[in-house]
């Protein structure tokens, strides 16, 4: 033992350091694979720091600047006059253009008796300058007009008092009822409607209202629909 341990033992003490290394290899290998399919497999086990970073494209580059506008050149051009009067030009145009104005018709004109010169065959001196005659337009009346209450009370021909509901004198209700009609062409009333008043009172009113009659509206002497407002008072005094 004390040979073997001094001298050459020539091969007969075996040791197990060759497997030992062949283990290793392997397990450091597995560790090794194992570390480099476990992202691969199973994406959420990365850091969600990372994940973003991994993920997330970068931005696009900024768009190139918009070229520059171009250039305007403005060419002002004097006019070729000097205290109203016209002047040489300073340069010979190579080209004239010919403005050709239309003739004016002839104005027909004459002395009676006389041939060829437009006189009227009834002895009358014709027409001067050719001029045509004037043609009066008659502007349409509107269909219908708005009037104040003060001018329709005094188109006012026939007034119906209202009769004055008992309920409301009961109750001591007075006041005015404002009502929207329509005067017809011929002074009827037409499309009557309340705006406002005591609720007691406005039947009364309208059916007094209906019954009025006024004087039809002139517009350039033709008569047209107005429309006006009409103020019926109800009071208890009388």
């Amino acid at each position: 033992m004390f040979e073997d341990a001094t001298f050459e033992s020539s091969n007969r003490i075996k040791t197990a350091t060759g497997k030992w290394m062949v283990f290793t290899f392997w397990l450091c290998a597995s560790v090794l694979i194992i570390m480099i399919l476990i992202p691969l497999i199973y994406p959420e086990a990365l850091p969600k720091q990372a994940m973003a970073m991994l993920l997330v494209a970068p931005p696009p580059p900024p768009p190139p600047p918009p070229p520059p506008p171009p250039e305007v050149h403005v060419v002002q051009v004097k006019p070729q006059m000097m205290n109203n009067q016209l002047s040489a030009p300073t340069k010979i145009p190579n080209k004239i253009l010919q403005v050709v104005e239309k003739e004016a018709p002839a104005a027909g004109f004459g002395v009676a008796g006389m041939e060829g010169l437009g006189g009227s065959g009834g002895g009358v001196i014709g027409s001067v300058f050719g001029s045509a005659p004037v043609v009066k337009v008659k502007a349409e009346a509107p269909k219908k007009i708005a009037i104040s209450s003060g001018v329709a009370t005094g188109l006012l021909l026939q007034k119906v008092q209202p009769t004055y509901p008992a309920i409301a004198k009961a109750a001591r209700v007075s006041g005015t009822v404002v009502l929207q009609a329509t005067i017809s062409k011929q002074g009827t009333i037409e499309n009557l409607r309340v705006v406002s008043g005591p609720a007691m009172l406005q039947a009364a009113a309208m059916d007094a209202v209906k019954n009025w009659r006024y004087k039809p509206y002139l517009l350039n002497g033709d008569p047209v629909e107005v429309d006006t407002q009409v103020n019926v008072i109800f009071s208890l005094g009388g």
